[in-house]
């Protein structure tokens, strides 16, 4: 009985983030959207819409931009939570951890996370009525994309991200000093959790506006990496090289426009 348990919830966990992955994919098909989160003819029309005009247009309405955002929050994070409730599972044979336990971590990742997704579909309204991004969340200027990569990029070498990924890459140790039984103890820790993870891959997130929050192709790379900065044996060593990368691409926006007429008057 009890590995048919732990099959169930696994399976539950991994048809969760399948489910929302595609249901990203079929919200970027409706919006005529690529895997690069480029538009199509439809999609064109609807970056362009103007999102003071009086009509409705749900990437300009909180609720269903929140909803994306939730969604998008659930295909992106919850594989970085692979390693986490692999560490509490092994923990469940010397503690008192149960499998109510691991559900209650679960949520309480799940609950940061959409707490995040509200605050980041609230920015991203901001920007699109400030003219700053389109109705797809594509920056309208080099200056803020480039401006927005070199950010996060020093983010990567601070000390907030050090301590934030610290807890991230090594989950055991959070737990050897917040434990907590049962599920609303193991919420208690999800909910932690979920807020250092938070601090350690906002940045990810917000690269959206570069590229376009529907962007599949993003949202995968994102992943991908976000992972590999969790795994024990490698996550160390590839935060520093990510910084260095993204703020080589700021600058390289930044110097686009400048460089981009020398080179059409030659």
């Amino acid at each position: 009985m009890p590995h048919l348990v732990r099959s169930t919830l696994w399976l539950g966990f991994f048809g969760a983030i399948l489910a929302a992955w595609w249901m990203m994919y079929a919200m970027s098909m409706d919006m005529d959207l690529d895997l690069l989160g480029r538009p199509g003819e439809m999609g064109a029309r609807m970056a362009a819409m103007d999102p003071h005009m009086p009509m409705y247009m749900p990437m300009a309405n909180f609720g269903p931009l929140f909803a994306m955002w939730a969604i998008m929050m659930a295909a992106m994070m919850l594989p970085t939570l692979v390693p986490t409730l692999r560490a509490y599972e092994d923990l469940m044979v010397s503690a008192t951890g149960t499998r109510a336990g691991w559900l209650g971590v679960v949520l309480g990742y799940l609950v940061v996370w959409v707490a995040f997704a509200a605050l980041i579909a609230g920015v991203q309204l901001a920007l699109l009525y400030g003219g700053v991004i389109d109705m797809l969340g594509i920056s309208k200027t080099s200056t803020f994309a480039g401006f927005l990569l070199l950010v996060v990029g020093a983010f990567q070498f601070s000390r907030a991200k050090e301590v934030c990924h610290g807890v991230c890459h090594s989950p055991m140790m959070y737990f050897l000093g917040h434990w907590r039984t049962g599920v609303v103890g193991g919420a208690r820790m999800g909910l932690g959790l979920g807020a250092f993870c938070v601090g350690c891959c906002w940045g990810f997130m917000a690269l959206g506006f570069v590229g376009g929050v529907m962007s599949l192709a993003w949202m995968g790379l994102a992943t991908l990496f976000m992972v590999l900065e969790k795994l024990p044996q490698i996550g160390h060593v590839v935060t520093k090289p990510m910084g260095a990368i993204l703020i080589a691409a700021g600058l390289a926006v930044l110097a686009q426009p400048f460089i981009a007429p020398n080179i059409g008057g030659l």
